[in-house]
């Protein structure tokens, strides 16, 4: 009787153990709006880790009034910033966000942000999923 109860016990760990994660993050940042602006950029490496392909629909944080995807485009010989519905990242894949690139628009930070501060950001996936990070303001480089 003392086996099934210690095959239950290891039963009932490997259940509830948690599973690696499906996605990670990498070389994370905010940067400090400039002076007197209402809007920043945020920049990232997604891993995807599972087997499966994922969609990032949405980010969020509870310190700005709202969260895009955007991307830069060349269009007509123009550098264009637009707003994206979602980003696909392939399974076993990585998704850069990057200046010039796919990044994220900040609007309206609730309070000033400094430099080192720690942000809640979060990212929401097309199956439910959500990720939840903290990131760090850096100094907007100077050009």
């Amino acid at each position: 009787m003392r086996w099934f109860f210690a095959a239950l016990l290891m039963l009932s760990c490997a259940m509830f153990a948690k599973a690696d994660p499906a996605f990670s993050v990498e070389d994370s940042q905010i940067r400090q709006p400039m002076p007197g602006r209402t809007v920043t950029a945020g920049y990232l490496t997604l891993h995807n880790h599972s087997a499966e392909a994922a969609k990032l629909l949405a980010a969020s944080s509870s310190r700005f009034a709202r969260v895009e995807l955007h991307q830069h485009t060349h269009k007509d010989g123009m550098m264009r910033m637009e707003q994206i519905s979602e980003i696909n990242i392939e399974a076993g894949g990585s998704v850069a966000f990057e200046p010039g690139g796919l990044h994220f628009m900040l609007f309206e930070p609730t309070d000033t942000l400094e430099i080192g501060q720690q942000i809640p950001l979060t990212l929401e996936f097309a199956d439910g999923q959500q990720l939840m990070l903290t990131v760090p303001v850096v100094a907007t480089p100077k050009r």
